[in-house]
């Protein structure tokens, strides 16, 4: 999929031209589209100062190695002691979760519910921080006996642990839009620091839009997988029912059209966290003309790895910096 043409210029003479199509009114093609232009004009943010999302994105001024979740494959997930294993492992930086307990404490964790990666069960919205506090997290891991005594991190926690071990840090937001900004931008508030440590990256550009409106410092960055309301990280539909199947692949690439073609502009953007099997040459070229980034994800073979760094000399994200792995969704 990923269509990406030439920018919002493009994207509003193909647009124009589709409604034309349709209901054959000139006059009305012609209203929509320059509506469309004079609020994307209006509306659209810019992007963190360069050399912020330089320092952030290629800290080194080379191609960064960000361990996603703190490195699932070599330490139970989201975990400080993920963390302080990327840091000895060398990467660069941590992908770090934000979610919320049912008292609205945030925390590090992928999923809505606690059964994958830990000794519990139950949604966390209906989870308080002392109930999940008692889980542990290494459980499900192939290395917990090796990590016992983990608790589920604070985001406070993680933050103060990866600024310890000098981490760029990746924050992935789940969701909680407001919840999540607030929270954020409190941290950002009590270390100055992460505004050149640190992006903030989210799969709804509702979130990355309002981080951008509550503090125009922090860098940020869309994440996107084409097909990704449609199906599953390895492929699987997630809907039984076929035409709920097919609408949302139709919702898939009007989402794909639109971050491609203006939601990256309206909500300033300084990268694209992209899955590996769309990245391409001409793709991280293509972003790189523009002034965006392209991080990809889940990079998790020596080869891909190598593949990275010397050829698309791109940053990637990674589940394990010492050996292959298959990749976790």
């Amino acid at each position: 999929m990923l269509c990406h043409g030439e920018g919002p210029l493009c994207s509003l003479t193909a647009l124009l031209v589709v409604v034309l199509a349709l209901s054959r009114s000139p006059a009305l093609a012609c209203l929509l589209t320059a509506g469309l232009y004079l609020a994307l004009h209006l509306f659209s943010l810019e992007p963190a100062a360069p050399q912020s999302a330089q320092r952030v994105l290629r800290p080194r001024g080379a191609a960064a190695r960000i361990a996603h979740r703190g490195g699932a494959y070599d330490a139970p997930e989201n975990t400080l002691a993920a963390i302080r294993q990327a840091a000895e492992n060398g990467a660069t930086g941590v992908e770090l979760d934000l979610e919320f307990t049912a008292d609205g404490v945030p925390i590090l964790m992928h999923d809505e519910t606690v059964e994958r990666t830990t000794d519990g069960s139950g949604r966390l919205c209906d989870l308080t921080f002392d109930e999940i506090r008692r889980l542990n997290p290494s459980a499900k891991h192939w290395l917990g006996n090796k990590f016992q005594g983990e608790k589920v991190p604070t985001l406070r926690e993680a933050v103060v642990e990866s600024m310890h071990h000098n981490l760029i840090i990746y924050f992935d937001v789940k969701g909680h839009a407001n919840q999540a900004v607030d929270a954020l931008k409190q941290l950002y508030l009590e270390f100055p620091r992460l505004y050149n440590s640190s992006i903030v990256c989210s799969f709804m550009p509702d979130v990355v839009y309002k981080m951008r409106q509550a503090d125009r410092n922090v860098v940020t960055a869309l994440t996107h997988r084409p097909w990704h309301l449609s199906h599953f990280g390895d492929g699987t539909p997630r809907f039984n029912s076929s035409w709920k199947h097919y609408l949302y692949m139709m919702m898939d690439v009007i989402l794909d059209w639109s971050l491609h073609s203006f939601l990256w502009r309206l909500c300033g953007v300084s990268a694209f966290l992209i899955q590996k099997n769309f990245v391409s040459q001409e793709y991280v070229r293509h972003w790189a003309s523009k002034g965006i980034q392209v991080v990809a994800w889940t990079v998790n073979t020596f080869a891909e790895k190598s593949y990275y760094e010397t050829v698309l000399e791109s940053s990637y994200i990674t589940d394990s910096l010492v050996e292959d792995c298959d990749p976790h969704y």
